[in-house]
């Protein structure tokens, strides 16, 4: 079993502000978790740089161009009251589609069986043309068009257990029966979408809204019930996870109640529907968590289940 972790030191050059949640030293708890010695197996790679062409296949080259225009060259630069820009942030977001096409590359090649991207900033808020809630490019939609537009996949799934919803992921799913999105996340809550009735062209939109509180049993019955046996009627060639460790109890930004084996469980269920479906295809990349012990604590249950696959 060989587990690719895609990761670069530039993600802390993307400095939103001193007192903004998404902030550098989420990537430190990150890395540092995988540094434990349980760890050491990753086989671990430099996020490249995508390439526009990467992004295009998800926002309008006007758009990217727009935003990589609007990097400061010091200071920052805010794109809404939620989304800021330092003048490391266009490296950053680079790398953080990159790291996901790569990731892609990897295990649609066989030379990975699943991969790990610590990014930053996230991506799953990001629509097409538009940057929003901490989010520039959607990293997991480019990679999963890329393993299309690359590998010539037709069949593309989107899980996503962040606590808010992926409206960006869902925004580039909803006319695109060949591409699944699923998501549990609280509801009502930011960003407002992710109602049960929005189910996409034909049903490949998947959402179980949970109410603020929600914990272990509320999760693992939307996943068992509703998500997983969707994801498995789909048969996807590859699978992409939007992890989100922020649905944590010890998370500041929202009221779900998660812990650590809730990821260990659902990464096993998720990797056993890849093994059934696609030959263990996974690429897994990291979204919101914002109190670092929860995170790092919560990445190290997820990646360790995407090594015992």
């Amino acid at each position: 079993m060989t587990n690719f972790l895609y990761h670069h030191e530039a993600s802390i050059g993307h400095q939103p502000g001193a007192h903004h949640p998404e902030a550098p030293a989420r990537f430190t708890a990150v890395m540092k978790a995988l540094s434990a010695p349980a760890f050491a197996p990753l086989s671990r790679h430099a996020a490249p740089q995508a390439e526009v062409d990467s992004l295009a296949l998800v926002h309008p080259r006007p758009f990217v161009e727009r935003i990589l225009a609007a990097v400061p060259k010091r200071g920052t630069t805010a794109i809404d009251p939620d989304t800021v820009m330092s003048p490391g942030s266009g490296e950053a977001a680079l790398r953080g589609a990159g790291a996901v096409v790569a990731a892609v590359d990897a295990v649609m090649t066989g030379v990975a069986n699943n991969a790990f991207c610590a990014v930053r900033p996230p991506g799953h808020h990001a629509e097409p043309d538009r940057a929003m809630g901490f989010c520039l490019f959607n990293n997991v939609a480019v990679g999963a068009l890329s393993a299309r537009a690359r590998h010539g996949v037709k069949r593309v799934a989107v899980v996503d257990f962040d606590v808010h919803h992926g409206n960006g992921t869902q925004a580039v799913a909803w006319d695109d029966e060949h591409f699944f999105f699923a998501s549990t996340h609280q509801y009502p809550y930011y960003p407002g979408t992710g109602a049960r009735e929005e189910r996409g062209v034909g049903g490949n939109v998947v959402n179980v809204p949970l109410r603020a509180g929600s914990g272990s049993r509320e999760f693992h019955a939307a996943m068992a019930g509703e998500i997983l046996p969707a994801l498995e009627r789909f048969a996807p060639e590859i699978l992409l996870i939007s992890a989100g460790f922020d649905a944590h109890r010890e998370d500041p930004l929202a009221q779900l109640q998660l812990v650590e084996d809730d990821y260990t469980w659902v990464t096993r269920e998720l990797t056993r529907i890849a093994e059934e479906a696609c030959q263990g295809r996974i690429v897994s990349v990291l979204e919101g968590g914002y109190n670092l012990d929860a995170l790092g604590r919560s990445v190290a249950a997820h990646v360790g289940a995407l090594m015992d696959a």
